[in-house]
């Protein structure tokens, strides 16, 4: 097996200018380094991960821990981590905890025994205080990106009050007064904001009671009931917002077996949505986080407080956009 020396050797320097090459530990020329690097590829050196991570008390990688890595909003998330981190040097070892507390708690704990320097997690619907005080006992540094918290640690997010409420008050314009709310699983902090703040801009819009209509379970079985149910009832409502690209799915395909026509029957909009919305028919009217922007900048919270863990705990809200299209056209006159 090749070693250090043999690449020092062949290269005319001391062991310590190829360490110093390979570790970035100290300033060497470009001449000697190229000779350093050349050598490296002509003996196929491998550097000892483990060991390198020993001396330097490091390992060069990060955890991320989302409920979805499938999702499309979480994709562009991870994409975002991946991409910074890289530029850095860093390696991204990913988890999914498919929304269980349980299997997150696995997965942090896994990442932690792997020494990894950081952890990024996007908590998991119904995840308890016993994760994030694993981290008050060690020196961990962690990221809270997408669903936030009160706690004192580093987060990221989109800012999810004002969105809700231009697209609230974009309906009421356009002549819509029964709306439904999808909201889905609001023990996920991103999905209660956007029904707290439903619930206020229709209440601020003078909408009685009986029309701010939501939809607020964890179990898609009955999101798909609930649909059903508020689309077949006496008074239905003439407008749609779906809180995710899941409960976006699930309305459209309702809306579409009944036959309705948008936004002539019934007018729809979405959160994060589909890729290429502007493809659909109507096109969908959606409010588009900066996903990829979430995640690299969850990456960069975290190796601020790598490199300096007594620095105060930074939340940044990141703005969405709406973009505004057919589907949340005027209601039709009854």
């Amino acid at each position: 097996m090749t070693t250090m020396v043999k690449v020092a050797k062949l290269a005319g320097v001391s062991i310590s200018t190829v360490s110093h090459v390979l570790n970035g530990t100290r300033h060497v020329g470009d001449e000697t380094r190229q000779r350093v690097l050349k050598a490296i590829e002509e003996t196929s050196y491998r550097q000892d991960a483990l060991a390198r991570a020993m001396r330097r008390s490091r390992t060069d990688s990060i955890g991320l821990i989302v409920s979805d890595g499938g999702e499309p909003a979480f994709a562009e998330m991870i994409r975002g981590v991946e991409d910074t981190a890289t530029s850095q040097g860093i390696t991204l070892l990913l988890a999914n905890s498919a929304e269980d507390p349980q299997r997150e708690a696995r997965a942090v704990q896994a990442l932690l025994e792997r020494r990894v320097d950081g952890l990024i997690l996007a908590r998991a619907a119904g995840s308890g205080p016993d994760t994030l005080a694993e981290f008050a006992n060690q020196d961990t540094p962690l990221v809270l990106m997408d669903r936030l918290s009160g706690d004192p640690f580093d987060q990221v997010g989109v800012e999810n009050h004002q969105p809700t409420k231009e697209l609230v008050e974009h309906l009421v314009a356009q002549g819509h007064q029964r709306i439904l709310l999808i909201a889905g699983d609001t023990r996920v902090s991103t999905l209660r904001e956007r029904h707290d703040a439903f619930t206020e801009a229709m209440t601020a819009a003078r909408i009685p009671a009986e029309d701010q209509l939501a939809i607020t379970t964890a179990e898609p079985d009955k999101t798909d009931a609930g649909i059903r149910d508020a689309l077949s009832a006496s008074s239905p409502p003439t407008a749609v917002i779906a809180c995710s690209t899941v409960l976006a799915a699930a309305a459209l395909r309702e809306i579409q077996q009944r036959g309705l026509r948008m936004p002539e029957d019934i007018a729809f909009a979405a959160f994060d949505g589909f890729a290429y919305a502007d493809l659909f028919e109507p096109q969908l009217t959606t409010v588009r986080q900066p996903a990829f922007q979430v995640g690299a900048t969850a990456a960069e919270l975290l190796a601020r407080r790598i490199a300096d863990k007594s620095a105060e705990p930074s939340v940044v809200r990141l703005a969405p956009t709406i973009e505004y299209r057919s589907s949340t056209g005027p209601r039709a006159a009854s």
